[in-house]
């Protein structure tokens, strides 16, 4: 039966077609993403528009979060601001994850630090954070604990990735143990902030980013 020119959407309706949507921007830039990298010929023009890609996913996941109030922008700010100083902490103190530095690939820097490694720590601990409030598990810790393990194996895929693609590299080209337990610990004291910001259930829109990215990076693994 064909829907009437006058008659609107219902609001259930409408917000599925927009997440339906959201997903197969993430998916198709992905799709892209991996074949610019998998040739070599168009490799470096890919390496070059990384921090553009994942400019473009804040803008989805942030289009994806209903209602978009204060609290959400300021958990956003929130984790920007703490990750760049624990990035700082990291590359200048050695005190977190590891001896490590970045390359160019992440593009503009401030002292040392990409700005937009801030906006990736957002988007996966935000992803993270909801995909736990989907799930069934009602203990606010035991959430907490399984997406920090889910963030450690999406890190543990990219650790290898990244070197190669000179996102960033480790002084002795070893990924040290400390790099995963404190990953888990960050990962764990955001995630438990998103647990406390309250956010109303959110769409799946975040959680298909977060699987999309180990697919994504399991597939370069390959290249």
């Amino acid at each position: 039966m064909e829907r009437s020119p006058g008659l609107k959407l219902n609001p259930h309706e409408s917000t599925r077609r927009e997440q339906a949507l959201l997903i197969l921007v993430i998916i198709i830039f992905h799709v892209v993403g991996l074949i610019g990298f998998a040739v070599p010929t168009m490799r470096p023009l890919f390496l070059q528009i990384v921090p553009w890609h994942i400019l473009l996913m804040l803008i989805v996941i942030v289009c994806s979060h209903r209602p978009t109030e204060g609290k959400f922008i300021l958990f956003a700010l929130l984790i920007f601001v703490s990750s760049i100083i624990l990035e700082w902490i990291g590359v200048h103190r050695g005190w977190i994850f590891g001896n490590y530095s970045y390359g160019q690939t992440l593009g503009v820097k401030a002292d040392e630090i990409p700005l937009i490694i801030g906006v990736n720590w957002f988007l996966l601990i935000y992803s993270a954070g909801v995909l736990m409030q989907r799930t069934r598990i009602r203990s606010t810790l035991i959430r907490v604990i399984v997406g920090a393990i889910i963030l450690v194996l999406l890190d543990l895929i990219i650790e290898p990735v990244a070197q190669h693609f000179d996102y960033w590299h480790w002084s002795d080209n070893t990924v040290p143990l400390k790099n995963y337990l404190d990953w888990f610990l960050m990962s764990g004291v955001m995630l438990f902030v998103f647990e406390k910001a309250g956010f109303k259930k959110q769409g799946v829109v975040a959680p298909v980013f977060l699987l999309v990215q180990f697919v994504f990076f399991l597939m370069l693994l390959l290249i």
